[in-house]
């Protein structure tokens, strides 16, 4: 097993498997009375969360202390790096308090492969820039295969703002490597050349989500991520919903086993309807559950859990 997660591209698919494989049987310790394993039992987890997170940071906490590990939260806001403290003096104090493992979402890109020079733990990349979230696309593909049966051979359509997604390329990576077939859509604007350019050796790139629909078993909706957009990349929010979000009209055309996915959080009645997200089609709460499940098994296996 790898000592550390910070990039989708460090799963071969062997390694990712076993991960999903032992994320099912954590699955089913949700239906006990008695949800906690003593397997991490001594081990230390700090939660190293830069930006601000609901979904992700509360998944790590749940996950680390199911598996009976002591949890340790730091928040950038009201720390030591409001005063200027850099990211390696606060990965020394971690490294000098005894860290097992740190899970880390940074604004910036690389954080995580930075922070594992520094730590003799494991690091999980949480999140990073633009760049990478490799346990979202962990249990993305876990839902899909739930749901589906299967990962090899599925045509998954990752649709929106590819541009600043994470969630976009750490997706692109795992599934291909599990024998998906992966159709990234979205405006020119969110699928510039250069990106197009480095996602054509895995991906499919369109620019025409009606086209895609009807032979898709899988649609992920990505959040259009204004925040962080210097520029205008569509002219307005009502143009991106009629040409890329996916309402209850988009949705008919899909073949009829087909699932609707999206990371979250969302922007209902832009990138997808409220009708659609709350449609049985929809895995959007599947996918926060099996989140718990995931990072479980991310954590329980890297920490040398047997």
């Amino acid at each position: 097993m790898i000592k550390h997660l910070r990039s989708a591209a460090d799963l071969d698919a062997p390694t990712a498997t076993l991960i999903l494989d032992t994320a099912a049987e954590m699955a089913a310790l949700s239906g006990r009375e008695v949800k906690k394993l003593p397997a991490l039992r001594g081990r230390t987890v700090v939660n190293l969360f830069y930006e601000d997170s609901t979904r992700t940071r509360i998944s790590f906490e749940a996950a680390a202390k199911r598996l009976s590990a002591d949890v340790i939260n730091f928040s950038a806001k009201g720390s030591s790096v409001s005063k200027g403290e850099s990211l390696k003096d606060t990965a020394l104090t971690l490294q000098a308090m005894g860290a097992d493992a740190v899970v880390i979402r940074h604004s910036a890109s690389g954080a995580p492969h930075r922070l594992a020079n520094w730590v003799e733990g494991s690091v999980v990349n949480a999140g990073d820039g633009t760049h990478e979230h490799p346990t979202q696309a962990l249990l993305d593909a876990y839902t899909m295969r739930s749901r589906l049966g299967r990962l090899d051979g599925l045509k998954v359509a990752i649709v929106g703002d590819v541009l600043h997604s994470r969630v976009a390329r750490s997706n692109v990576l795992l599934l291909t490597t599990l024998g998906a077939q992966v159709t990234v859509v979205g405006p020119p604007t969110l699928i510039p050349l250069d990106v197009a350019a480095a996602l054509a050796e895995k991906t499919q790139v369109s620019y025409d989500l009606d086209a895609v629909l009807p032979d898709s078993d899988v649609v992920m909706m990505l959040r259009v991520q204004t925040e962080r957009m210097q520029d205008s990349y569509f002219p307005s929010a009502r143009e991106y919903s009629r040409r890329y979000g996916l309402d209850v009209a988009r949705m008919k055309k899909l073949p009829e086993h087909a699932i609707v996915m999206h990371p979250g959080p969302m922007n209902r009645g832009m990138e997808i309807a409220p009708e659609v997200a709350d449609s049985p089609r929809s895995t959007i709460v599947e996918q926060v559950a099996n989140g718990v499940s995931v990072r479980m098994a991310v954590l329980y296996l890297l920490l040398g859990g047997k």
